[in-house]
């Protein structure tokens, strides 16, 4: 499939930006899209325009062989925030490629919030617009990949917390016995370019981490940043109860001064989950050419 035109959202972003080098490198060209002008290469045509825009999402999947939707809303203030970005514009993307004569291959990047969306407002859109693309599945040949946290070189949400542990200490919110899953970025891209390299395209929805067995807890990663910068990292647990009322004060006062929080009670409400381990068995059977490859204790120093 050398050469093929692919269609990708959020490609300014961190994943999107590392989807974009690889493309490239694989042999891929591209078009992806902008919100302001950026000038085109032999690889990639820049789109200008957002989610919003159906006549750029027209023009973005317009003879693509397939469809990378990236973009999406990590931040806001109420749930309307969310669901516009992250629903309103899957749904007009998901339009704009079943109107082509030849509609392309559709994998959306959602989350592995969006397994308990309940928690939070972003988890909620997530879901909801993985439900979009469920209820298209008989129109497109569509996915969801699922990704946990990802973190890499470029990533402004995992590597402050990685950045501090060089300093001897991991600050966590929830309890010790909590798990989670982590995933580098590169593994993620490269699950996206083995999806986008399938001769028959693979469909479903599938949760995706570094297959580490049973994740990771607070005091394994303590203990991989101990043995990475030769010194002693220890976990600090915050009181539940007192981020989630700084992170209440944070809401009002984004709300009052207009700012995109980050700190948000559902946020808080996510850090505190028990479980956000994935199982990837259905993804390595769907995609065989894929397995994950870079584990926390090798990729710690060039993450932060």
């Amino acid at each position: 499939m050398s050469q093929s035109l692919v269609a990708v959202t959020g490609a300014t972003g961190f994943i999107g930006r590392m989807l974009l080098q690889s493309l490239i490198k694989e042999g891929w060209k591209v078009k992806a899209l902008t919100r302001r002008p950026r000038p085109d290469d032999e690889f990639t045509q820049w789109i200008e325009g957002d989610l919003d825009d159906v006549d750029a999402l027209r023009r973005l999947v317009k003879d693509t062989v397939a469809v990378v939707h990236c973009a999406g809303r990590v931040r806001g203030s109420s749930l309307d925030d969310f669901v516009h970005t992250n629903v309103g514009g899957t749904e007009n993307l998901v339009r704009a490629s079943i109107e082509q004569s030849s509609p392309p291959r559709f994998l959306l990047i959602s989350s592995l919030a969006a397994r308990q969306p309940e928690l939070s407002w972003y988890a909620t859109s997530k879901r909801m617009a993985e439900q979009v693309v469920s209820d298209c599945s008989g129109k497109i040949a569509c996915a969801v990949f699922r990704p946990t946290a990802v973190y890499g070189p470029g990533d402004k949400e995992m590597s402050p917390l990685f950045r501090v542990t060089q300093r001897g200490i991991l600050p966590m919110v929830g309890q010790r016995a909590m798990r989670f899953g982590l995933l580098h970025v590169n593994d993620l891209v490269a699950a996206i370019i083995c999806w986008l390299s399938t001769r028959t395209p693979v469909r479903g929805l599938y949760e995706i981490d570094d297959g580490m067995p049973g994740g990771y807890d607070s005091q394994s990663v303590a203990d991989i940043a101990q043995e990475v910068w030769q010194r002693p990292v220890h976990c600090i647990f915050f009181p539940g109860a007192l981020v989630l009322v700084i992170a209440t004060i944070n809401l009002w006062l984004a709300r009052l001064l207009r700012y995109s929080p980050m700190l948000t009670p559902g946020k808080v409400r996510e850090l505190r989950h028990p479980n956000w381990v994935c199982d990837i068995t259905p993804l390595t059977r769907a995609l065989p050419n894929w397995q994950p490859s870079v584990q926390l204790r090798d990729a710690l120093p060039e993450a932060i």
